[in-house]
């Protein structure tokens, strides 16, 4: 079978060494739009840009933790004991970061560990949850939760799990963005360490059951906590405690993200968020996304 859940959650946890620099960091938030046009107008040289693009201002996008040295906790998922899947059934299910203080934009000797917490029977799929607490000589960064979607590897009898929905507010959203994605940009943001040829090679997402390469979900999931942060925090990253989100669309390089935010819900401190695709009547992409900040 080629997923034992038993053997993958009592194995024993993968620890691994990360490490990253300014270039990283600089690559990452190019790769997630940083310093593009939007709106008709170059932002290549706006200051609030220049905060994720220029070296002698740089700070890190929060979402940088779930590519940091090379985003080695999810691809490892793939190749724990019990789990042996093949890729083109893969899909990012939901992703959860939790920060315990601002990242650095370098570190050496970083420790992250990662072990499978559960897996769940949806049925014709299973799903994977990947917990990864990563810490350095101060202490802990950040915990990451990541949910793993397998197509076809379902009905092993195993338990279903609980899905918590966080339903839109049923106001009007207090702001509204575009983020227009770069029909290069899937090809940039692969160069953050995730090399699943679905992003990149046209046969292999005919493949998967796309029509042509998909955005990765971990794209657009720090395209819309940049859109957060910039018009909700002011543009101070360290004030983001966690941000989670369910994956509910995929999205096309050149196509346009619509990014709704409710500030202050479910209650003070929250940011909730969803995202759908402009050009395709909203179609989902992220829902039931919370961003809680200090």
């Amino acid at each position: 079978m080629p997923i034992d859940p038993v053997k993958a959650t009592t194995a024993a946890p993968r620890t691994a060494s990360l490490a990253w620099d300014h270039k990283d960091v600089l690559l990452y938030h190019l790769g997630i739009g940083a310093g593009s046009h939007q709106g008709g107008r170059s932002l290549a040289t706006d200051p609030g840009e220049l905060r994720y693009t220029l070296e002698s201002r740089l700070h890190v996008l929060p979402s940088f933790a779930t590519v940091a040295g090379g985003g080695r906790a999810v691809a490892g998922a793939l190749t724990m004991p019990g789990i042996d899947i093949d890729l083109a059934a893969v899909l990012h299910g939901g992703q959860t970061v939790t920060l315990h203080r601002p990242l650095p934009i370098r570190a050496t000797g970083v420790t992250q560990t990662s072990r499978v917490a559960a897996v769940y029977d949806k049925g014709k799929a299973a799903v994977i949850v990947l917990r990864s607490d990563t810490e350095d000589d101060d202490g802990p960064l950040w915990t990451g939760v990541s949910e793993i979607f397998v197509k076809g590897e379902g009905g092993f009898g195993g338990e279903r799990g609980t899905t918590e929905r966080l339903p839109a507010p049923d106001t009007e959203p207090g702001l509204t963005v575009d983020r227009h994605v770069r029909e290069d940009q899937a090809l940039l943001y692969r160069l953050s360490g995730d090399w699943n040829p679905l992003h990149a090679d046209p046969e292999f997402a005919r493949l998967a059951g796309f029509g042509k390469p998909i955005l990765h979900g971990l794209c657009s999931y720090g395209i819309v906590l940049k859109a957060v942060v910039d018009t909700v925090l002011s543009g101070d990253v360290a004030r983001v405690r966690s941000y989670a989100t369910r994956f509910a669309g995929v999205v096309y390089p050149g196509e346009t993200l619509r990014v709704r935010i409710w500030r202050d819900t479910p209650g003070p401190g929250r940011v909730q968020v969803t995202a759908g695709v402009v050009e395709r009547d909203d179609a989902p992409v992220l829902t039931d996304t919370l961003v809680e900040y200090a």
